[in-house]
């Protein structure tokens, strides 16, 4: 039998942990720690135990019985945008590059990342208009401004790429 299995996007984990049917709550042990976690039944090995791949925010993490018969833990992630490669270091890994990541908003990303995909749209809008992307602007910029400086230097051969 599975012992568990787990699930992400790129703000949380969901793990599932099949245990005994009529499995009450207070059966369970569940310590989620910034970098650690710890799942099974008292008095048990547990199921789930060691360091996570990536932090969490145990504040704002938690875990549930579902039909008495499946914990289920959400763990909120640290770092939004980031794929783990496991739920817990050495444990099963799995090929990030395969991920499907569920559409975003852009106002989810951080300022920077939002920044680089506003500057990545802008420029693919620019190209399908045929028109300059942005760093084709910055060059011409410079170079008007370059002309603007040198007015008796004499560009009529000069190739612009």
């Amino acid at each position: 039998m599975e012992t568990h299995s787990w699930g992400q996007s790129l703000q949380e984990v969901t793990i599932n942990i099949p245990v005994p049917e009529g499995t009450k709550s207070r059966d369970v042990l569940c310590e989620i720690k910034m970098k650690s976690l710890k799942v099974g039944l008292k008095g048990q090995t547990p199921i789930i135990e060691g360091e996570l791949f990536e932090a969490v925010k145990p504040n704002d993490s938690y875990w549930m019985m579902e039909d008495q018969k499946v914990i289920s833990v959400l763990l909120t992630k640290c770092d939004k945008m980031t794929w783990w490669k496991s739920l817990v270091k050495g444990g099963p890994e799995i090929d990030t590059q395969k991920a499907e990541p569920e559409p975003s908003k852009l106002a989810d990303l951080d300022g920077e990342t939002r920044s680089a995909v506003e500057k990545m749209m802008f420029d693919q809008r620019q190209k399908q208009m045929g028109l300059p992307t942005s760093q084709e602007i910055e060059n011409q910029e410079m170079m008007k401004k370059f002309m603007a400086q040198n007015p008796n230097f004499d560009f009529s051969n000069a190739k612009m790429m």
